[in-house]
């Protein structure tokens, strides 16, 4: 008959303290929980200081100028507001001088951004081969957008002067008569384009740079191998990687042209360059916006203005994006 042989009994812990295994089982709860709202708050926490700047500082003020636009407002009482409807848009909607400066601004807009994206292209194309002292040529072609606008307007209102000007100078001395570049239509728009164009072109020329640096190498061998030029690589290669900057670029500039406030009022200053000239031949939106709120004091109207060139920016916006995406389709 087999007998078992005892056994040891297996080790069994002494029974602890059913109230220190609880509160050590609370407590990690409660860690874990804390973990779990860390982890899903941190984010939001770390970016509330923006968007309670922007609460404060642009989506405020926008509601605001809104609800101004809706009044009769004058800068001697603004205490006192008059319910007024649409009336300050349909005023100045049926107002001539206000579509003068939608079609200047429109017309300054692609005089300037047109020659300044492909100068900024061509620079940006050259210093993307390797030149020496690359870091003092990018530093030089940035040097106007560091400059003051007011600093700079300043200068080029002296170059541009009637009587006395740089460039009226020049110009008779090559044999060509003085030209009056503020008072005319055409020549004060190209005069302003001028001082745009010359501030923004090495910004753009730096962002083109950029992204052409990210185009692969391997795309520009692949092209080489198959005979083709420098000029067939930036075509075919480099225009096409570009084309969200270029975008980009075309969207943010025009954004800018919407913008134009220091050049057109201090090509000429005083009374003048706060109405755009004479006869209104440079007035942008911004100066337009200028002059009835602060010049005539009408601040209703000039709230109307404000809404009105961020309707146009999205209008602009739209097209941008309509024109992006059938580009897009279409090189698909």
């Amino acid at each position: 008959m087999a007998t078992s042989t005892p056994t040891r009994d297996a080790y069994a812990p002494p029974p602890g303290d059913p109230q220190r295994e609880h509160r050590a089982a609370r407590r990690q709860l409660w860690r874990s929980r804390l973990w779990r709202f860390d982890d899903k708050a941190s984010p939001y926490a770390y970016i509330a200081p923006f968007f309670l700047v922007f609460a404060a500082f642009g989506l405020y003020p926008l509601i605001y100028t809104g609800w101004i636009a809706l009044h009769r407002v004058e800068m001697t009482g603004l205490d006192h507001m008059e319910w007024v409807g649409w009336g300050n848009f349909d005023r100045i909607l049926h107002d001539s001088e206000f579509w003068t400066a939608v079609s200047n601004t429109f017309l300054i807009g692609v005089i300037s951004t047109v020659p300044q994206l492909l100068v900024a292209l061509g620079l940006a194309h050259l210093l993307n081969y390797k030149l020496r002292a690359s870091t003092f040529w990018r530093t030089i072609i940035l040097t106007p957008y560091a400059t003051s606008v007011a600093s700079a307007t300043l200068v080029f209102a002296l170059v541009f002067r009637a009587d006395g000007g740089l460039l009226n100078w020049v110009l008779h001395f090559v044999g060509f008569g003085d030209t009056n570049w503020v008072n005319g239509h055409w020549t004060s728009k190209i005069a302003i384009s001028v001082i745009v164009i010359w501030r923004w072109t090495g910004y753009n020329a730096l962002i083109y740079l950029a992204a052409m640096q990210a185009v692969p190498n391997d795309l520009y061998e692949a092209a080489s191998l198959d005979g083709a030029s420098r000029w067939q690589q930036f075509r075919k290669v480099t225009i096409p990687s570009l084309r969200p900057t270029i975008l980009f670029t075309i969207v943010i500039s025009t954004i800018g042209s919407m913008q134009l406030f220091a050049e057109p009022l201090l090509l000429e200053g005083g009374s003048l360059g706060a109405t755009g000239g004479n006869e209104n031949q440079y007035e942008t939106l911004s100066v337009y916006l200028y002059n009835y709120g602060w010049n005539l004091g009408h601040l209703g109207p000039a709230a109307a203005v404000a809404w009105a060139m961020l309707a146009l920016l999205l209008i602009i916006a739209a097209v941008n994006w309509l024109i992006g995406r059938f580009t897009r389709t279409s090189a698909a």
